[in-house]
């Protein structure tokens, strides 16, 4: 695992896309797994800026969403499908119709979870995902207790994540948050050829001292990504404020930079 402590969310934005960017331009055909939340806005505006310069295009790639809330259509504004629409897809060259979210509105879900497997398979997996972290650790919709072998699947929201989340939906109304998520798993995210996770602000230190320095544990999902071979983890000077090996990561960085990250 890497660890890159920048001193705010645009200095990190602006890696993570120099690394996004660097992966379109080596093999046009990634396959991209994309996240939602307010963590990756500022990188989205940063890839849709330099394709509209003309740095990178999309127009080869695929791309698989992490989650979407249960109940919810592609249309509704809190939807996921609507976020990365309003958010990415149409600021971009990318094919929509490769554009791929699941789906919180079919009727059998298990039969749409696998699916969905099938799909990011069929394309060749995934080539770089991109994760933002819960407050208690959770990845895309995986909660703690989640098996850390499980696959795209229906998760029940705690508490926690339903009130973190509220802030997002009309009033900040936690009662129109919805309860239940399709979720790609932890085993789907450590498929993953590269995993890069952003982090930024004081309320995901313990998330983060729990990723990076932690034991691996269901409590704390995240965890499991020590055991990727590939995975960058990108946060502020806030988020990192619980972790005991700051210098080292730093000293790691100064050496080796965003050439060999």
């Amino acid at each position: 695992m890497k660890v890159a402590i920048v001193q705010n969310p645009e200095e990190g934005s602006k890696l993570a896309a120099e690394i996004f960017i660097a992966q379109v331009q080596q093999n046009p055909k990634t396959v991209l797994g994309l996240a939602t939340g307010s963590t990756p806005v500022k990188l989205y505006n940063l890839l849709a800026e330099a394709n509209r310069a003309g740095v990178v295009s999309f127009k080869e790639c695929q791309s698989f969403n992490l989650d979407e809330y249960i109940g919810l259509a592609p249309t509704h504004e809190q939807s996921y499908h609507y976020f990365m629409k309003t958010q990415l897809f149409d600021h971009i060259d990318i094919d929509q119709t490769k554009t791929h979210v699941p789906d919180g509105l079919a009727r059998d879900i298990a039969a749409s979870c696998k699916a969905y497997e099938e799909a990011i398979a069929a394309a060749g997996g995934i080539d770089i995902q991109l994760l933002g972290i819960g407050s208690d650790g959770h990845i895309a919709f995986n909660e703690p207790g989640c098996s850390l072998a499980c696959r795209t699947h229906s998760q029940v929201l705690t508490q926690q994540t339903i009130s973190d989340n509220a802030r997002l939906f009309f009033n900040g109304r936690i009662e129109e948050v919805p309860t239940q998520a399709v979720t790609m798993g932890i085993g789907s995210i450590m498929d993953a050829k590269r995993v890069v996770l952003l982090a930024f602000g004081k309320g995901k230190q313990e998330a983060i001292a729990g990723l990076v320095e932690g034991a691996v544990t269901t409590m704390c999902p995240c965890s499991a990504l020590q055991y990727h071979n590939d995975c960058i983890v990108i946060c502020d000077e806030e988020a990192a404020g619980k972790l005991r090996n700051v210098a080292y990561y730093k000293y790691i960085f100064s050496q080796t930079g965003v050439s060999n990250i």
